[in-house]
């Protein structure tokens, strides 16, 4: 835990006039640790833009590359759009045990345990989503991981913000 309120203090902390790259890989640090602390085999930041879902930052235990980044789909297809609109619910145990779990968008691969926030930038405009999932139902989930993650969507956003005014 005190590893990834550090990073995050770190990636928080970095200046103004921080490299694309810089901020780029600051992102990526709070993915992986993200995906770590919860224990989940992936963790991505979507873009969501002309009714598309595209994947800018990917983080994934070894392993478990199903995602390619620069991938895109519809929108509409997406847990990412779901959850945003109210459809899914923001921390799922177990996806298979979702009452509407035959109405879900089909994957390439199974999805057991899923958590998803959106991204807001500082304009109030949602630029896309936060997420981390498991093949697998994970352990137990709790509130405080979906605020952990939401802190981590908080901090990306303002991330995103930067590079964009760079």
């Amino acid at each position: 835990m005190e590893r990834l309120e550090e990073a995050l203090g770190r990636a928080a902390a970095l200046p103004a006039d921080a490299s694309v790259e810089r901020i780029d890989r600051a992102v990526h640090e709070v993915l992986r640790l993200m995906r770590e602390h919860l224990e989940m085999d992936v963790a991505f930041v979507s873009h969501l833009h002309g009714g598309r879902r595209y994947f800018v930052t990917v983080d994934t235990r070894a392993g478990a590359e199903v995602i390619v980044v620069g991938e895109s789909s519809p929108a509409e297809e997406s847990f990412c759009q779901r959850v945003i609109d109210g459809r899914l619910p923001a921390c799922v145990q177990d996806v298979r045990l979702l009452p509407d779990a035959a109405e879900l968008p089909p994957t390439a691969f199974d999805i057991g345990s899923h958590l998803s926030t959106p991204v807001v930038l500082s304009d109030g405009s949602i630029y896309g989503t936060m997420c981390c999932f498991s093949f697998q139902a994970a352990r137990p989930l709790v509130e405080r991981d979906l605020k952990r993650l939401r802190m981590a969507a908080d901090l990306a956003a303002r991330l995103i913000d930067q590079r964009q005014r760079g």
